[in-house]
């Protein structure tokens, strides 16, 4: 008797069911919070709900989107189901990358593959389904087909709607792979139609952040959005409900205070203690990631340490003692200059210049320069045209190698065209690498000239092993490589040359007198003001 009460029971609950379904099957929000299951990070088996941040972009989503974000907010597993649903319910095309193929398993088969499969039969039970692919599903629906494919590349599909993850990621670990998507998969995507791009922020630099600070100025300008212009999106962490610690014994420091009072003051937020306490507490773990993982402001998050940042500190460092800031020429001290010049004459490689003046104990980087697909002349002319009185023009050990061709080192070419250089002594890649890292620490730059080189001082990074999983012990080629050897080079100058007695202050002035004396009557194209 009590068998048939609870299979009685069983039969009524399932029936209510069927007709719920039948009920809201066409409002789409209503399916998005109780239609589909996933598995979440420990493998359990949890009905989706729309969270708050879900719910936010479900209810502001444009054509072209891109989200910052603090982590685990279940933007992915959002798109996952959002783009599922309109795959089996509007019968269209849909895809998504992930970082690495194993990403892109574990995507397909917790979020998509066992979302279908746990779908009520009722539903199921219309579409055929071919399964042959490891990470796409097929539908067809009488003479309707559609599918939603998961992977590492879009390149040959075509979808109307593309979910991108971890695109900044994407960016710092394989620049090729990012390259290949924005030139790929994203054309394959016509106008009209859905793309979304999320990801925490892992500097400034690469397309999530090119993405991002276009998205940005539009936002800040007002201007309406096109279906080409893609809306900006951030997430905060103190949006979060859950991002908050219930605690009577937390003493939190002033320093946090003073950050806690920024973000109230610049968000216009009023933070709850309870907040506070669980930013506090994350932090003492999360140390130099908060700002990348949990961020409160998008420049803050953009202001991040590159992983495999050579400089990250440093340069955190240099800014948080306010050391990027108008740094002006003072016309009574010479200006050095420290060059990295590009190996391949034939392709006149990217060259970069720094402009320093020593005042005291500091270093004073007043000035910046760099440029690519220009003959050594035109680098000499850039000095001509500055208001500068020079003194000693620094450049790379391998200037007193032989160019093929002319049979002359690069040197003599510079001599040629009436620039003597002095070579930095070659100390090797890592001994010049830790000699940067010491002299920043009494580095002053010019905000405004010197802009492209402090950039490229945060982005410069090492390459990422693919295979191994890790990064190499070498720099990544890519635009941050000029302007960072040739702060190489100054740090070596001031560290070991003026430090080994390399560089004699009495010998330098006494040359320099005897230079004016030599050049009396004429006028010195690296000292304008003389005659």
């Amino acid at each position: 008797m009590k068998k048939k009460v609870q299979l009685k029971k069983k039969t009524e609950s399932t029936q209510l069911k069927e007709d719920d379904i039948k009920k809201n099957i066409k409002d789409r929000k209503w399916r998005l919070n109780n239609l589909y299951w996933i598995r979440d990070e420990k493998g359990r088996r949890i009905k989706f709900k729309l969270n708050w941040a879900q719910e936010l972009l479900l209810e502001n989503l444009w054509y072209l989107n891109i989200i910052l974000k603090a982590r685990q907010l279940g933007v992915t597993s959002f798109f996952c189901i959002l783009y599922l649903d309109d795959v089996v319910f509007k019968g269209l095309d849909a895809g998504l990358i992930a970082h690495t193929l194993a990403d892109a398993s574990k995507i397909f088969d917790t979020k998509v593959k066992y979302a279908w499969d746990n779908l009520p039969e009722s539903i199921k039970g219309q579409y055929e389904l071919n399964t042959d692919n490891a990470r796409e599903l097929k539908f067809k629906l009488g003479k309707k087909e559609s599918s939603f494919y998961v992977g590492t590349s879009l390149r040959s599909q075509t979808c109307q709607r593309l979910h991108i993850s971890e695109m900044g990621t994407i960016d710092q670990r394989n620049p090729g792979k990012s390259e290949e998507i924005k030139s790929g998969a994203l054309n394959t995507v016509h106008v009209g139609q859905i793309v979304t791009i999320e990801s925490t922020s892992k500097g400034a630099m690469g397309n999530f952040f090119n993405l991002c600070e276009g998205a940005m100025a539009i936002k800040k300008s007002g201007r309406e959005l096109t279906e080409m212009d893609y809306k900006f999106f951030f997430l905060p962490w103190y949006q979060n409900p859950e991002y908050s610690l219930k605690a009577d014994d937390i003493v939190i420091p002033t320093e946090n205070q003073e950050y806690f009072n920024k973000i109230e003051v610049e968000e216009g937020v009023k933070l709850t203690i309870e907040q506070k306490n669980w930013y506090y507490k994350k932090s003492l773990v999360q140390k130099d990631s908060m700002k990348s993982e949990f961020p409160s402001t998008a420049a803050e998050a953009f202001l991040v340490n590159i992983e495999g940042a050579y400089y990250g500190k440093e340069m955190d460092r240099v800014l948080e003692t306010k050391r990027i800031t108008s740094v002006p020429y003072d016309p009574r001290i010479p200006v050095d200059t420290w060059w990295d010049l590009g190996t391949n004459k034939a392709k006149k490689d990217s060259n970069s210049i720094i402009f320093t003046q020593d005042v005291g104990l500091e270093i004073h980087i007043i000035d910046f320069y760099g440029n690519s697909g220009e003959g050594l002349a035109h680098y000499i002319k850039v000095l001509h045209e500055k208001p500068y009185v020079y003194g000693i023009h620094w450049g790379p050990h391998d200037l007193e190698v032989k160019e093929l061709g002319t049979g002359k080192t690069r040197m003599e070419v510079a001599n040629d065209l009436g620039l003597k250089f002095r070579v930095v002594p070659d100390i090797g890649f890592s001994d010049g690498i830790e000699a940067t890292r010491i002299v920043l620490q009494k580095c002053w730059f010019d905000e405004e000239k010197t802009a492209g080189l402090t950039r490229a001082l945060r982005m410069y990074r090492k390459e990422w092993d693919l295979n191994l999983g890790r990064f190499k012990d070498q720099a990544l080629k890519d635009w941050a490589c000029d302007p960072a050897d040739a702060m190489r080079m100054m740090a070596v100058g001031h560290r070991d040359v003026r430090r080994l007695g390399i560089y004699d202050e009495e010998e330098e002035e006494m040359r320099r007198i005897k230079e004016k004396d030599n050049q009396m009557g004429k006028w010195n194209p690296f000292n304008p003001f003389e005659l």
